[in-house]
C-alpha cells in the first residue's frame, strides 16, 4: 500500500494500480489452489486428504471449503505518501475506508468469477512490514515509512505504534475499519500497567464487547518474566524474589555479580 500511495498521481491512478495488484494476487491464488488440489489427490497430504474427504465427495475438490485470502500492509504509510497525512486524521481514515470498500467489492467479484471462496484479511505481516519497507527505501529513498534507522510499515489499517496510550481512542478509531474485513483481523490493546484483579479484566472485556463492533481484540497488561518464577505482574528490571546461586547458574547468570543481598 505505501508504494501505491507513493507512485499514484490521483485516486483513479491509485485504484487502478490496486486493481492490477489484486488481479495478480487472485491469479496467483488460483494457481496455488490448483497445485494444492493436485498435491492432495496424489497423497502428498495424507492426513489432510483424509479429513477433507467429505468435502471431496460433495464438491469433487478437497479445498472447496477453504478461502483464498488477500490482505494489505501499511495503510498508514499509504496515507502519508498519498495524502501527506496519516490514518489517524479524518482524511486518512476516510481514504482507508474507501480502499477497504473497493477491495471488498473486487473480492466478491473474484469469488463469483472463480467459484472459490475469497476473503479480505488484515494480514499478520510482522516480517513483511520490515522487508517491504527496506525494499521500498532502496528503490525510492524519499518514500515515507515508519522508523528512522530501521524502516517498517504499520500492520494493516492500524494506527501508528506510538500514536496513543488511550485504548478507547484506539477502539473508536479502529471500530468501523476492522468490521470491513471478512477474514482474520485483530486489535491489540496494550494496557500500559499491570493487572492483579481478574474482575477488572472481565469488566473491561464486557464494556468493549457491548460498545464496539470490531470482531476480535486482545488485552496485554504490562508484565515481566523471570526464568525461575515465571510470570510477574508489572515491569521489573530484576525479579523481586530471592534466587539461590544454583538457580541463577542454571540459567547462565553469574551469581556473585547479580545476586541480591
Amino acid at each position: 500500500m505505501p508504494r501505491l500511495g507513493y507512485l499514484s498521481k490521483d485516486e483513479d491512478d491509485f485504484f487502478s494500480r490496486l486493481d492490477e495488484l489484486m488481479v495478480l494476487a487472485k491469479n496467483s491464488l488460483e494457481i496455488k489452489r490448483k497445485a494444492l488440489e493436485n498435491f492432495t489427490a496424489n497423497d502428498l497430504y495424507p492426513y489432510t486428504k483424509f479429513y477433507l474427504s467429505g468435502i471431496y465427495e460433495r464438491d469433487k475438490k478437497y479445498w472447496g471449503n477453504h478461502f483464498s485470502t488477500i490482505g494489505l500492509v501499511g495503510m498508514n504509510e499509504a496515507c502519508l505518501n498519498f495524502l501527506n497525512t496519516d490514518i489517524s486524521s479524518v482524511e486518512g481514515k476516510s481514504f482507508a475506508l474507501k480502499v477497504l470498500d473497493f477491495m471488498r467489492e473486487r473480492i466478491m467479484q473474484f469469488q463469483e468469477e472463480t467459484g472459490n471462496f475469497y476473503n479480505l484479511e488484515a494480514t499478520p505481516a510482522e516480517g513483511v512490514t520490515y522487508r517491504f519497507a527496506r525494499a521500498d527505501k532502496e528503490k525510492y529513498p524519499d518514500i515515507k515509512t515508519a522508523g528512522k534507522n530501521d524502516p517498517y510499515y504499520t500492520n494493516s489499517v492500524h494506527l501508528p505504534v506510538s500514536y496513543t496510550d488511550d485504548l478507547f481512542e484506539v477502539l473508536d478509531h479502529q471500530d468501523d475499519l476492522q468490521t470491513k474485513f471478512t477474514g482474520g483481523t485483530v486489535v491489540h490493546l496494550f494496557l500500559g500497567e499491570k493487572i492483579d484483579d481478574i474482575e477488572v479484566v472481565k469488566a473491561l472485556v464486557k464494556k468493549i464487547a457491548e460498545n464496539y463492533s470490531l470482531p476480535y481484540f486482545t488485552l496485554t497488561p504490562t508484565f515481566s518474566v523471570c526464568p525461575v518464577h515465571g510470570y510477574l505482574p508489572g515491569e521489573h528490571k530484576y525479579c523481586p524474589y530471592d534466587h539461590s546461586p544454583e538457580e541463577l547458574l542454571k540459567y547462565g547468570i553469574e551469581a556473585d555479580i547479580l545476586r541480591k543481598n
